[in-house]
């Protein structure tokens, strides 16, 4: 299960910025454009939709999003921002749904933020029965950070300018795959301090424990783009489909790139 008390009320009210500040914003319609090609049947489902940085320009290509988040705060920032997409509290590591969905998506590393490797697999089973029989299912990850640690522990400077310097502190337990971290937020009138856990998966780990609950890999980029996920690649977005099933996958237009 996901950390609630770490990720949603102190996150909440800097999580705009704290998008911006990452980049993520600035990648919004590369990754719309990305899902649209998989959305062909005009629905879809974000796993930790959280205020709706990618559902709601997703639903402004006429495809019907949902969205499911275990937090309240997030949830409450996604509702001020549309009253067009359906969304409901649960937790992404076991959740159920009566619709069925052509596309489910779990982006920006939110599927690490679900911490034993027995709820990420419950994770995608949930998944899973909610896809039609087309369905795809689409998870933008991060490649596990293991460079820079020094004794199990890493220190990195995310942002330093003339208003904000952000420093993020991280201790590694190799045994669980796991990062519990305190992101500290200086600015100019306050200090925020923003704890938070994930459990990193490795791309070879996820084709495995996406195979235990029945699907295969049909294609894996190494950004929103299109971009070949290499040796050096810092991320991965992997799309998967039912093994066996007549899918969409394939259709992007971009070529196969699998790995």
């Amino acid at each position: 299960m996901t950390d609630d008390f770490i990720y949603g009320e102190d996150w909440a009210s800097m999580y705009e910025k704290f998008t911006v500040m990452r980049g993520k914003s600035d990648e919004v319609d590369e990754t719309v454009a990305f899902l649209e090609r998989f959305s062909t049947g005009g629905s879809a489902l974000e796993l930790g939709v959280g205020d709706g940085r990618v559902a709601v320009p997703l639903s402004e290509r006429s495809i019907r999003v949902e969205g499911i988040d275990n937090s309240d705060s997030m949830l409450k920032l996604l509702a001020k921002r549309t009253d067009l997409i359906k969304f409901w509290k649960a937790d992404i590591a076991n959740f159920r749904s009566e619709q069925r969905y052509n596309l489910v998506y779990c982006v920006w590393n939110t599927f690490t933020l679900v911490v034993t490797r027995e709820a990420q697999i419950a994770c995608l089973r949930s998944a899973v029965a909610t896809l039609d029989d087309g369905g795809i299912l689409v998870i933008d990850v991060g490649v596990p950070p293991l460079d820079g640690l020094v004794s199990g522990q890493k220190t990195s400077t995310l942002l330093v300018d003339h208003e904000n310097t952000v420093i993020n502190a991280a201790v590694h337990d190799p045994l669980t795959q796991t990062f519990v971290s305190t992101l500290l937020w200086f600015s100019a009138t306050s200090v925020r301090r923003l704890p938070h856990r994930v459990r990193y998966v490795y791309h070879q780990e996820l084709d495995t424990m996406a195979e235990c609950v029945g699907l295969e890999l049909a294609e894996r980029w190494g950004d929103w783009a299109g971009g070949a996920f290499t040796q050096g690649s810092r991320r991965h977005i992997s799309v998967y489909r039912r093994v066996g099933g007549n899918s969409r996958a394939g259709s992007t237009g971009m070529g196969a790139n699998v790995a």
